[in-house]
């Protein structure tokens, strides 16, 4: 069976697709992966800022009240 022109362009054309899509999705998959660790780096940032602002309440207030 001889193939003709347009299936080898056809097959050319799925394997480069396939090649995008795999490319695709390990950048997304990369993404993910950085944008998780933001996400904890924003959440650890915020954690350490309100533990430190209570922390200036409390010894604020024990001073005060003294």
């Amino acid at each position: 069976m001889r193939l003709r022109t347009i299936q080898v362009i056809a097959a050319l054309a799925a394997a480069v697709a396939f090649i995008l899509a795999f490319m695709a999705a390990g950048v997304l998959l990369l993404s993910g992966l950085f944008m998780a660790a933001g996400l904890a780096a924003v959440a650890w940032l915020a954690w350490s800022l309100v533990r430190q602002v209570r922390g200036r309440a409390r010894n604020r207030t024990a001073s005060g009240s003294v």
